[in-house]
């Protein structure tokens, strides 16, 4: 087996499995970005549905100018549909770091905190999605990726069709219930 063909099984046995995993889970992933993520470390933060990066944390596509490689773990998937093309290409070819502040801006993440806020505002977030309609969630993941590829028309019936089913889960019920006694509502799994 040669080098190459050596990476490519670490990819189809190991790393690629895990990314679809991660991609396929029906509940929001939240992720903390401290310090450099380099290259498949990108992948991975982008594979989450909320990245929030500290201050000094940056983002470095490192595969084709330092390694001659292609970026991976899906980072050719994320980044040219979450900064358009030139950006993407931009990131990939130079290998330049981008700062969180920018990466923020940019839309790749979404938002940068000062390094002593990240794990706080991190674990607020996940607590507050892990006390949310979790089914739902999943459903928004989908409906958002649904989006991106169906014409408007086709994306109203998928969200009627979408709606019509979480609306006969008891979360709709007791998130009704919560809205007309001035509650929070208490989701169920």
């Amino acid at each position: 087996m040669s080098i190459g063909q050596g990476v490519a099984h670490g990819m189809t046995i190991g790393f690629n499995p895990m990314m679809r995993e991660l991609y396929a889970l029906p509940k929001p992933i939240v992720a903390a970005v401290n310090g450099v993520a380099a290259g498949g470390g990108v992948g991975l933060a982008l594979a989450a549905d909320i990245a929030i990066a500290s201050h000094s944390a940056s983002f470095v596509q490192v595969f084709g100018p330092k390694l001659g490689l292609i970026p991976d773990l899906g980072c050719t998937w994320h980044l040219p549909r979450l900064v358009g093309r030139a950006r993407a290409l931009g990131l990939a070819l130079t290998g330049d770091k981008l700062p969180a502040e920018t990466a923020a801006e940019w839309g790749l993440i979404w938002k940068c905190v000062k390094d002593t806020a990240l794990m706080e505002e991190a674990m607020t977030v996940a607590t507050k999605l892990a006390n949310g309609p979790t089914n739902a969630f999943g459903e928004i993941r989908k409906a958002i990726d649904a989006g991106a590829r169906n014409g408007y028309s086709e994306q109203l019936d998928y969200e009627r069709d979408v709606q019509g089913m979480l609306g006969d889960h008891p979360n709709f019920a007791e998130g009704v219930k919560a809205f007309l006694t001035k509650r929070e509502p208490a989701f169920k799994a």
